[in-house]
């Protein structure tokens, strides 16, 4: 898929990230390695675009991906509040599983849980979304992005690996099973994917 030029970042790491534990969209912060993280991440961008004169910067509204955005744009020596939110950035929903650890799901419910093991682009949580869901409302975000257009976008891991799908030409099957890093920057452009 032809479009925009974009440079994708998942939010830092959090503690609920560091304990496998479900967050969808329970707002929780960024623990001190996933502002180290943001802060990789937006040197690396400082190199890669200098000031970003042209770039739109976007992020999910959730505050583990505004605090992500804001360290990167401080990092690349631009004003941290200048940036827009979309609400179709934010995380997938976990429904009943959230504040759930995986450890704690395969516990109460090895069915359910080997269910999700064995195909997360379609399982759908009590209450929650899938990542076909998340397509949908990826893909009419994307189709409201300029197609000349640059954009640096802060978000999620499960909104991540349905752009990995959607934008970089990965399956279905690849992107679901990716385990989406937090200190790494992705470039998305002409049906391909680069990684920094």
């Amino acid at each position: 898929m032809s479009g925009p030029l974009i440079f994708y970042v998942r939010h830092g790491q959090t503690d609920w990230n560091a304990a496998q534990r479900f967050q969808g969209r329970i707002d929780i912060p960024l623990n001190d390695t996933g502002r180290t993280q943001a802060r990789r991440n937006g040197k690396t961008l400082a190199e890669l675009l200098g000031k970003a004169e042209g770039f739109k910067f976007i992020s999910s509204p959730l505050g583990r991906s505004r605090e992500t955005m804001e360290i990167i744009r401080s990092e690349m020596g631009l004003s941290p509040s200048t940036y827009a939110l979309d609400e179709s950035l934010i995380e997938m929903s976990y429904g009943n599983l959230e504040g759930t650890t995986q450890a704690e799901m395969k516990a109460q419910d090895r069915d359910l849980y080997y269910q999700r093991k064995k195909n997360k682009w379609t399982f759908r949580p009590e209450g929650g979304e899938n990542q076909e869901d998340v397509l949908v409302r990826i893909r009419d975000w994307h189709q409201t992005l300029d197609p000349r257009g640059q954009y640096v976008v802060a978000a999620h891991g499960a909104v991540g690996r349905v752009v990995r799908h959607l934008l970089g030409g990965i399956s279905v099957e690849d992107a679901a099973q990716f385990v989406f890093p937090q200190d790494k920057v992705f470039k998305f452009h002409n049906n391909s994917e680069e990684l920094f």
